[in-house]
Parts: structure tokens; sequence; C-alpha cells
């Protein structure tokens, strides 16, 4: 996912049917405020996403962009893996 502050992209561990780990590939890093943002942002999106295993869950109160971004990407991975 392309965004103003720069590209967003994650990847899905599947193991048996769940969401086993999800890794962000590339978050918003286009100043220092968006890196300070995503690094703040990616652990608390990938602990939400593993406990409700879909990608259907709450924003980062401060990191819409950020998180808007992650989420569809980790659609997309979703979907590419036939969850």
């Amino acid at each position: 996912m392309q965004t103003r502050f720069g590209p967003v992209q994650v990847q899905i561990t599947v193991a048996k049917g769940k969401i086993t780990d999800v890794t962000a590939l590339q978050l918003t890093n286009t100043d220092g405020k968006s890196i300070q943002i995503s690094n703040r942002a990616a652990p608390l999106l990938r602990s939400k996403v593993l406990a409700a295993q879909s990608a259907n869950v709450q924003t980062v109160s401060g990191a819409t962009i950020t998180s808007d971004a992650y989420l569809t990407s980790l659609q997309a991975a979703i979907d590419a893996a036939h969850l």
C-alpha cells in the first residue's frame, strides 16, 4: 500500500490455518515522525491481528494512515493465503 508518508507492506506466516506471525516488510518512512509513528503502531497492530486472527481490528490512535495501510496490506495477504 502506498501512502503519502511512504509504502506499507506486511507479510503473514500461517500454520494450520492460523496466522502465527505478522511481519512489517515496509512501514511509512518519509520523515522522522513517520518512522516514529510506524515503530509505535506496528507492534500494537501485530498483537491485535494475532489475537483477532483477522484484519478486522481497530486502528492505532494517532497512526490512522499507517494503520489503514497496514490492515489493507494484511487483508491482501490473508486473501492470498485463502484464510
